[in-house]
């Protein structure tokens, strides 16, 4: 039985929205703006610097820098200090924390690299949404972005998950074997949402009757 729910999405597919009233629906917890706060009350720090290191590669040059002070005798430099908070930080967080949640159930998680940390365990069905360019565009003005700048959004975030993916779990973004279920949000979010949770049921139902025929 899924006790968990992971949703990838595409920026401006409209994942977020949909991974709320997924949760509504189902009575679970959702966790999205929820792992942010998590992660900054764990590791002592602003939302905000959570925000900053949210899916994507810390920069080249901070990165270089770091392995420089890594192995430099100078440990009173600011880098040197364990307790800086970076990506690498805080994907060692979010590893432990999406563990937990996965242990608790009933809970839908929304990106962060979820569904590769989750990849080996039978209770989680894994969701992707995509769309065309246009209908991310609509969603991303509908938010009261300004043109510019939702095009500016939308042909750039979804490069840094990409390196995101890349860098921390050495795979493509999206690695599609992952998922269950891949959709196009055009179809509309009650479309999304009704196909998903029938998704889920049928597969329980499939996953349930093959586990009978083993038995016999």
């Amino acid at each position: 039985m899924f006790r968990i729910v992971t949703l990838e999405r595409e920026f401006g597919s409209g994942g977020g929205g949909i991974a709320a009233e997924l949760a509504r629906r189902l009575g679970w917890k959702l966790w999205d703006q929820q792992l942010t706060c998590e992660i900054a009350k764990r590791a002592e720090v602003t939302e905000a610097a959570v925000a900053l290191c949210d899916e994507r590669v810390d920069g080249r040059l901070y990165r270089l820098a770091k392995t420089f002070w890594r192995g430099s005798y100078e440990r009173g430099m600011p880098m040197a200090n364990s307790r800086a908070f970076d990506t690498d930080r805080m994907i060692a967080m979010m590893e432990e924390i999406t563990g937990n949640i996965a242990e608790q159930g009933n809970a839908v998680i929304v990106g962060r690299g979820a569904p590769y940390f989750l990849r080996d365990r039978e209770d989680t069905f894994r969701v992707f949404t995509y769309a065309p360019h246009e209908e991310k565009i609509r969603r991303v003005l509908a938010m009261g972005r300004k043109r510019e700048e939702a095009e500016d959004l939308v042909n750039n975030v979804d490069k840094e998950r990409i390196a995101y993916i890349k860098h921390y779990f050495n795979s493509d973004w999206p690695t599609r074997s992952l998922y269950h279920l891949m959709i196009n949000t055009v179809v509309g979010d009650e479309s999304v949402i009704a196909t998903i949770l029938d998704s889920m049921q049928r597969l329980e139902t499939r996953s349930g009757e093959l586990a009978l025929h083993r038995v016999r």
